[in-house]
């Protein structure tokens, strides 16, 4: 006689059957869009050449805006400088003493003016000759002509020590680009130099982004545009290192106004042909839990509350 009841077998299949539907209807929407993180990077190219004496930029570190990362060897201009500012000081002294001649020579013809003037008024008396009139016009004429030569002159120099003042601003211009400062802060992604090389103008030094908020660039299609608005709150979902998912709360920031074909990285072959329009959302990343590059999906806020 048997001691325990069992369910019939015609009876197992109404219970297993609700179990799977139990199991369907607990499973968690679809995303709303998907995508890949992404950070703003700038990379910071050097702006002379010259060889590179320090570099301390280090891959994974932090820096600050300001951070001086690198120093180019400025010998060849501080030698540059040297020379210049030694011309400057000649001309200097050149200028002080045309203006001093000027200054003389101006004087001698105001006297020379005045005696000619004389001439001229005894002239009318009888009281001097055309030959002493004609001496005076001479010698205010001369006098004239040296004044001008000495402006002139003056004014060459002058010239060519403004030259001079513009070169020194180059040069420091120059040494001040020599030294690399960071333009944002961030961490290092990448460096392309080491310390002593020789490098060119406009040849990156190392790359740098801001991995304390990142950048989700995903795809919705045109059907779904309109739930995506400037500002809204969305969840972003990505994989968990126990196979689960992470959720992270971002912000819409922008939205694409112009289709585009599905992007490779993105969805299956199928799905490439399909238009679709780009989306920003920035997700705060203050744990490092994000990483450029990862895959992640959107959730909206009224397809999750269904």
């Amino acid at each position: 006689m048997r001691t325990m009841f069992s369910t019939p077998r015609s009876a197992r299949w109404p219970i297993a059957l609700a179990v799977v539907t139990l199991g369907a209807c607990s499973k968690p929407a679809a995303p709303d869009a998907y995508g890949n993180i992404e950070a703003d990077e700038v990379i910071v190219s050097a702006q002379t050449s010259g060889q590179l004496e320090r570099f301390d930029a280090q891959e994974g570190a932090s820096i600050a805006v300001g951070d001086t990362v690198a120093l180019v060897d400025t010998i060849q201009i501080s030698l540059e400088r040297r020379q210049l500012e030694a011309q400057r000081r000649a001309l200097g002294l050149q200028r002080d003493e045309l203006a001093r001649q000027q200054a003389s020579v101006h004087v001698q013809r105001e006297i020379a003016q005045r005696g000619l003037d004389r001439t001229m008024r005894l002239l009318q008396g009888g009281a001097a000759t055309a030959a002493q009139r004609d001496q005076q016009e001479r010698d205010t004429r001369v006098l004239t002509e040296q004044e001008r030569a000495a402006a002139i002159s003056l004014q060459r120099v002058s010239a060519e020590a403004d030259a001079i003042e513009a070169r020194l601003a180059a040069l420091t211009d120059r040494q001040q680009r020599a030294r690399v400062r960071n333009p944002t802060a961030g961490t290092v992604l990448v460096t392309y130099v080491h310390a002593g090389e020789i490098i060119q103008p406009g040849q990156p030094l190392y790359r740098v982004a801001d991995l304390d908020t990142l950048t989700l660039r995903a795809y919705v299609t045109g059907g779904q545009l309109a739930a995506f608005r400037l500002g809204e709150t969305v969840q972003v979902h990505t994989d968990a290192p126990d196979g689960g998912l992470t959720t992270h709360e971002g912000r819409i920031t922008w939205v694409s106004s112009r289709a585009e074909f599905t992007p490779t990285p993105v969805q299956t072959r199928e799905d490439r042909t399909d238009l679709v329009y780009a989306v920003k959302i920035r997700v705060p990343n203050p744990k490092g839990l994000l990483k450029i590059g990862m895959p992640a999906d959107v959730t909206l806020p009224s397809a999750a509350a269904k």
